[in-house]
């Protein structure tokens, strides 16, 4: 099968440890680029924590953001907003009003194509690495996101694990919503229908891509549905069991540079030149 196309997760996936990108990994991204193969970055973040990933390897391609709600083109450096897919707020409403009845405690912010707002209880129990934002620079507000049309819901709770948050609200079928995991201290929601898979899919269709030609890797829930709709899906050895399940196949673990071995490979079978030991 020829792959025209990897879409990559980032946190635990092509990025490692420390949340940043390898000098391997940036290597294998442009010489796989060069070579004419596309690298679509596919995250749950938001658009001011992939602008300074890309600013700090170099990446100029597409990048889905929020998981699908919001795509950006990075060609010329800034995050130019290509496509976004808000919640309609009756929908937000709706689906706080349920999260809190499912789980009462549970405390929300939301998410815009630019801004970020969290209640007062969302912040409190923020650390900086949780939305790549200092919790005393949030906007902070007893209600959230008004200025502009959410694209995602994040919620949290005091005591219970986020794993578990997901899985019982999960049981609940809260409409209007789809809810979704990426392995963070909170769960997300974005608008009924919205995906990793969803996004990827406009994105492979103008650029003239068949799912087919297609290569996947993640290492979460919401991963799934892209891995899914590839015609090759992809997890690294640190991913969740439950995402080995649907993969095609296991690369080495995002610290080991997983998705930067699959690239040199790609590159490789493109140009008959090998990549291999590139910068790590």
């Amino acid at each position: 099968m020829t792959v025209r196309l990897l879409a990559t997760d980032l946190d635990g996936t092509l990025l490692n440890s420390e949340r940043s990108v390898s000098a391997r990994t940036a290597a294998a991204m442009a010489a796989a680029r060069a070579a004419g193969i596309e690298v679509v970055w596919a995250s749950a973040r938001a658009r001011h924590s992939i602008h300074e990933l890309a600013q700090s390897c170099g990446f100029t391609g597409k990048a889905i953001g929020a998981n699908g709600a919001v795509v950006l083109d990075l060609a010329d450096g800034t995050p130019v907003i290509s496509g976004t897919t808000s919640i309609d707020a009756t929908a937000v409403a709706r689906a706080m009003t349920r999260v809190r009845d499912v789980v009462p405690g549970v405390v929300f912010a939301t998410v815009g194509a630019t801004r970020f707002v969290a209640e007062h209880g969302y912040a409190a129990l923020c650390v900086f690495a949780d939305h790549h934002r200092h919790p005393h620079e949030m906007d902070v507000q007893a209600t959230v996101l008004s200025a502009e049309p959410t694209v995602k819901i994040v919620a949290r709770h005091p005591d219970l694990p986020s794993v578990e948050l997901y899985r019982t609200v999960l049981a609940a079928e809260v409409d209007g919503v789809e809810l979704t995991h990426s392995g963070a201290p909170y769960i997300e929601m974005s608008a009924t229908g919205v995906s990793k898979a969803s996004a990827l899919a406009r994105v492979c269709e103008e650029l003239g891509i068949d799912r087919t030609d297609v290569a996947a890797v993640g290492d979460a829930f919401n991963d799934v549905p892209m891995l899914e709709w590839a015609g090759t899906a992809l997890t690294t050895e640190n991913a969740m069991p439950e995402i080995k399940v649907v993969a095609d196949r296991i690369l080495h673990s995002n610290d080991d540079d997983g998705v930067a071995r699959y690239l040199e490979e790609l590159t490789e079978d493109r140009t008959g030149h090998s990549t291999e030991g590139a910068p790590s």
